[in-house]
């Protein structure tokens, strides 16, 4: 910059900065007075503050220092009243110990009267004991003297005496207790059979049954005798080969027009008369067409079995049987036991369990069904070993018949025990069907061999004098010694002979049992 130039622009700046100094320092003292007059203001407030806070604390002071007069003057108010309080208290406690110690007083005073009384009463006792033992020795020597006297008197010591008493009173209370079992057995006895009848008679009243003996041999009527020569065959070819192809005797005899087919098997029989009566309405008789009917006649029936079984089923309303105890079932058509059908007979047994189940409000459904099958083995007894019963319970427990059902079946001869009412029932119902008039026949020595038995059990017994079976088997009477069984064990005598003649026998319908104890004087006149 030039020299003249540099001095003006210096003096401006110079002068620029006077006057910024100056407006500074104008602002500075303006400033300061305002500070003073803020600090002054301050000061007066803080002052006006003071004076204040100094009135409203004594006023506050005034309040707290009345405030806690009053608080002392309510809490001196509650001391005074639990101090009266608890010296009324004290005061009821001070009466109640001596209330307590007045009445302690008189218990000692009692305890004291009573302890006098009771030693007196001890001294009473102790003189009275002292005289009752004097007295006992006295009654002991005297005793003494008298058993010495009784026994030379009577010729028996004391424990002999002792024993014949006891002897005697066991005696008496056994023929008491005898007397008094019999009375209630009666009793139970004479309700328990008069429910058995009414219940067992409604049953068979309700079942109207037919029974006819079946027998072994089977009739086949003919149109002519001129059919027994075809029968018979050149040579007896077609008869031997008839024999052959069914397993039956063909009886041919003298009787007109009729010719007889024999076997133990009913369901060859039944085959056999069938073949017989299709062959003579067929007319053509030759080893070959015997065979193919007697083939025909088996299939045939094959399905009538399984239709009988089912019939059955449905006769007797018992569901869910396994097809092949159908057929089993079905297959006691052609089974006879004692000559009785078995069919014909398990369907009644099914009948008469479940009506007399249903008068005692028993399981009906299981009563029938144990019924019906308990008799199911016979069926099997030609082809397998083993007894029916046994038989009866496998082929059962195969097909899945429960528990109750098998019990039925396996002691209704009484081989195991009844675990239920129904079982009862079934072994009942067996009974009463086996035994209707003309619903069994038995085999002469088979019979024989019974009454004989019947005999040699009723012996068997200690004081049986001697026995007799009567009625065919239905009763057996039996004469006593009066002497060795009395009228109690007369009683008990004739029950056990009963269970033992159910334990040992098998028989159809019931065994009456009959003991007979009578004393009978003899004498002479000369």
């Amino acid at each position: 910059m030039p020299e003249h130039l540099l001095l003006p622009a210096l003096v401006g700046a110079v002068a620029g900065l006077i006057v910024a100094l100056a407006a500074i320092a104008v602002n500075i003292r303006r400033q300061r007075q305002a500070g003073t007059g803020i600090l002054g203001a301050a000061r007066a407030a803080a002052e006006r503050l003071r004076v204040e806070a100094a009135r409203d604390g004594e006023a506050a002071k005034s309040e707290v220092l009345v405030a806690a007069k009053m608080e002392s003057l309510k809490q001196r108010e509650d001391l005074d009243r639990e101090v009266q309080r608890r010296r009324e208290e004290w005061e009821r406690l001070e009466r109640r110990a001596d209330e307590r110690a007045r009445a302690q007083e008189r218990k000692l005073e009692a305890a004291d009267t009573r302890e006098r009384a009771s030693a007196k009463r001890e001294e009473t006792l102790t003189q009275r004991e002292q005289a009752l033992g004097a007295r006992e020795g006295e009654a002991d020597r005297l005793a003494q003297e008298q058993r010495v006297k009784l026994e030379r008197i009577a010729g028996l010591t004391a424990e002999d005496a002792r024993r014949e008493i006891l002897q005697r009173v066991e005696d008496e209370a056994r023929t008491q207790a005898q007397a008094l079992a019999r009375d209630i057995r009666e009793q139970a006895k004479r309700g328990a059979d008069r429910d058995a009848r009414r219940i067992i008679s409604m049953a068979i009243q309700r079942l109207a049954a037919e029974h006819t003996a079946e027998s072994t041999v089977a009739a086949v009527a003919l149109p002519s005798d001129e059919m027994k020569g075809r029968i018979i065959g050149r040579e007896g070819r077609n008869i031997r080969a008839f024999e052959t192809a069914t397993g039956v005797d063909v009886i041919i005899d003298d009787t007109p027009d009729t010719v007889s087919v024999s076997c133990f098997d009913p369901i060859r029989r039944e085959v056999a008369r069938r073949s017989l009566e299709a062959l003579i309405l067929d007319g053509r008789i030759h080893p070959g067409r015997i065979e193919e009917i007697v083939q025909k006649s088996q299939k045939e029936l094959e399905v009538q079995l399984v239709e009988l079984g089912e019939q059955a089923a449905y006769d007797t309303g018992i569901h869910g049987l396994h097809p092949e105890l159908i057929t089993l079932i079905g297959r006691m058509r052609y089974r006879t036991s004692y000559g009785q059908n078995i069919y014909d007979h398990s369907k009644e047994v099914a009948w008469l369990a479940g009506m007399m189940a249903a008068e005692l409000h028993l399981d009906v459904a299981l009563a029938k069904r144990g019924g019906l099958l308990h008799d199911v083995g016979k069926v099997l007894t030609h082809e397998n070993e083993g007894t029916h019963v046994e038989l009866g319970v496998e082929v059962a427990r195969r097909y899945g018949e429960a528990g109750p059902v098998i019990n039925c079946i396996q002691a209704h001869h009484d081989d195991v025990p009844h675990e239920s009412a129904e079982s009862v029932l079934v072994q009942a119902a067996d009974a009463i069907s086996g035994a209707r008039p003309g619903a069994r026949r038995e085999a002469f020595e088979t019979y024989v061999k019974r009454l004989t038995r019947l005999e040699e059990i009723a012996n068997a017994f200690p004081g049986v004098e001697k026995s007799n079976v009567i009625q065919a088997g239905r009763e057996v009477r039996v004469v006593v010694t009066p002497e060795r069984i009395d009228d109690g064990a007369a009683a008990l005598l004739s029950e056990s002979i009963a269970r033992k003649i159910e334990h040992e026998l098998q028989y159809p319908g019931q065994i009456k049992v009959v003991v007979i104890r009578e004393t009978r004087a003899v004498d002479y006149a000369r």
